[in-house]
């Protein structure tokens, strides 16, 4: 009872005019701050974890953030003052990125600083964030977070070639039926069908057939797994990960917004 009050209070809160909502007062919670509170507590552990093994590894800071609403405001207009409000990215080096939820308006920005701009253009961010698009869609709010910082941390570790020490958990992509690519499965029926037919009575190239079916199939079935994402399992998280806080960095508006 007591949560849902809270996050109706939040929610009221933003839900006043624009002009009366002062978003610099929002104060970081760690690298999540979930104000809409949304994220189940095993997974802002890990992602806690996780981004303070990016950090570590690489210098950069990642801000998670869940909003009740944007309360009317353009989504690119409230990323980019938390972000400068907050400092995310350490100071001269500007390297932090954050990503940003609006649960009612269905919205999410990708915000990216200066520093890591080369490394995490526009068209990489909006990929990002269309993958989120079916955990998102089924309210997996926590399996989205994870696995777009997976694939920033990754982004940002192979930049600077180094690797993160603590791992996520695999997750595969919740399926869609629009999803479905028909013409891809039409096209490899046919192939394989000429593929039999055309082969020759002597039987030379006899496991084609085997080779050509696990190719499509395994083609196929990489269409549903989130992105390029790292090998199963936990890496071990430090339980003496703690949140310092962010470093001053900076953001000139740089990334992706996109709506699911």
């Amino acid at each position: 009872m007591r949560k849902w009050v809270r996050v109706g209070a939040l929610a009221g809160l933003l839900a006043v005019t624009a002009a009366a909502v002062d978003w610099q007062a929002l104060k970081p919670q760690g690298y999540v701050s979930d104000f809409a509170q949304v994220i189940d507590a095993g997974s802002r552990a890990r992602l806690d974890a996780y981004c303070a093994a990016v950090e570590r590894a690489t210098g950069a800071q990642i801000a998670l953030v869940t909003l009740p609403s944007l309360a009317g405001e353009p989504v690119e207009d409230v990323a980019n003052t938390l972000y400068r409000a907050w400092g995310v990215g350490r100071k001269g080096s500007n390297e932090g990125v954050m990503l940003l939820l609006s649960i009612s308006d269905r919205h999410s920005r990708l915000e990216v600083g200066y520093g890591l701009e080369p490394v995490l253009p526009d068209g990489f961010a909006g990929r990002v964030l269309r993958e989120m698009r079916p955990a998102l869609r089924q309210e997996q709010y926590g399996e989205a977070m994870m696995a777009a910082a997976e694939t920033i941390g990754n982004a940002v570790a192979r930049a600077k070639s180094t690797r993160i020490e603590v791992q996520l958990p695999r997750r595969m992509r919740p399926a869609e039926g629009g999803d479905i690519p028909w013409g891809m499965l039409i096209a490899g029926a046919v192939l394989l069908l000429l593929f039999f037919r055309g082969r020759s009575p002597r039987g030379y190239g006899g496991g084609g057939g085997g080779f050509l079916t696990g190719m499509i199939l395994g083609n196929l079935l990489s269409r549903g797994s989130w992105g390029s994402r790292g090998s199963g399992g936990f890496g071990g998280f430090d339980s003496g990960d703690s949140f310092g806080g962010f470093g001053g960095g900076d953001s000139g508006g740089g990334g992706a917004s996109s709506d699911w």
